[in-house]
């Protein structure tokens, strides 16, 4: 069965594009061109994944991510026309899976999107409960079978790809990744990508789980080579 992908973009042209590229790889496309026609869409239907433009009449790009991403964790794809992080930190940190700047290739689009489409599914038929399935370390513990993470007893809720990042260094304590093999194994993606992706979602993770951000005591950064999640 055909994955279903659904495109909200108000410049048509581009939609249509994007539209007509994704269908010829086999997905079944649904666009909306505007804001609300888009929410509506996204929060009634179900879809595989969203790509979502920003800059939407009626309602902006973060107010749909926010609303669909408070009751589905369905894979969502921004795509924005600035160039300026703190669109790319704004959302990443309201729950994008990732961000794709304006202009970018047909082909660049379809190849993110096979990659979340794909982490995803594993994602899913991976959720077979472990016989070792809590990670504790000084406070911090992570229950891989309900994924989700407290601090001291406290929970603390995390996007879908801040928890499989926290996941993947606790899993792997005391190595240093870089932020390519970071990109690689957590996105799923070699050279198709932004890898300032890994930095915004360090930061977001060290906001939740860190005493003092300043001088983290569970990932550390490794200057001029990487990050490491120390035990």
């Amino acid at each position: 069965m055909a994955k279903r992908i659904l495109i909200i973009e108000d410049e048509v042209s581009i939609a249509e594009l994007e539209k007509d590229y994704l269908e010829l790889s086999g997905f079944e496309v649904m666009m909306k061109t505007d804001g609300i026609s888009g929410m509506r869409e996204a929060l009634d239907h179900e879809y595989d994944l969203i790509i979502l433009d920003i800059m939407l009449p009626g309602i902006d790009g973060f107010e749909i991510l926010k609303n669909v991403r408070a009751v589905k964790d369905t894979p969502i794809l921004m795509v924005t026309a600035k160039k300026e992080d703190i669109d790319k930190i704004r959302g990443l940190g309201t729950g994008a899976d990732d961000y794709i700047t304006k202009p970018f290739s047909p082909s660049e689009l379809v190849a993110r999107v096979k990659a979340h489409l794909s982490r995803y599914d594993r994602l899913k038929k991976g959720a077979v409960p472990e016989r070792n399935s809590e990670i504790n370390i000084r406070g911090l513990k992570i229950d891989k079978d309900a994924r989700r993470v407290w601090v001291d007893g406290e929970e603390k809720q995390f996007t879908t790809k801040e928890y499989d990042l926290l996941l993947f260094l606790a899993e792997h304590p005391n190595r240093v990744y870089t932020k390519e093999e970071i990109f690689k194994n957590v996105w799923d993606m070699d050279s198709v990508g932004d890898i300032a992706t890994v930095t915004v979602h360090i930061k977001k993770i060290r906001e939740k789980i860190e005493y003092n951000t300043a001088k983290p005591q569970y990932i550390e950064t490794i200057w001029g080579v990487g990050y490491r999640f120390k035990v």
